[in-house]
């Protein structure tokens, strides 16, 4: 834990950047299922997977809106959770004491070797 407080915690930090992939990976996995899923569709019905393009495309682009979706209502759940936490934890610093630090001599059980 490196000594930070509870609500520290819960608290984001503001030079922390977001790596590039993170941002884009639901929506760009949602767009492989969608082109996916035609070529299955197509596959299922013994039709060339050359003939309606336009499936790909229509595809791609409903899985991609679909996976950006997923993404932001995601990111709302758990940015409306995290506010949840915090103001519980205004609210209630009683039941969230600070945890005592301990060292590993303290933790550990001694050990004796069996041979």
């Amino acid at each position: 834990m490196s000594g930070k407080t509870n609500m520290e915690l819960l608290t984001r930090d503001p030079d922390r950047i977001d790596p590039f992939l993170s941002k884009w990976w639901n929506p760009l996995a949602a767009t492989v299922v969608g082109v996916v899923t035609v070529v299955f569709m197509k596959y299922g019905t013994r039709r060339p997977l050359l003939s309606g393009v336009q499936q790909y495309a229509i595809g791609a682009g409903l899985g991609g809106g679909l996976g950006y979706y997923i993404d932001q209502k995601r990111n709302r759940n758990l940015a409306e959770r995290d506010a949840i936490l915090r103001h519980y934890l205004e609210m209630h610093p009683e039941d969230f004491p600070e945890p005592e630090r301990k060292k590993y001599a303290d933790v550990l059980n001694p050990w004796v070797p069996i041979r």
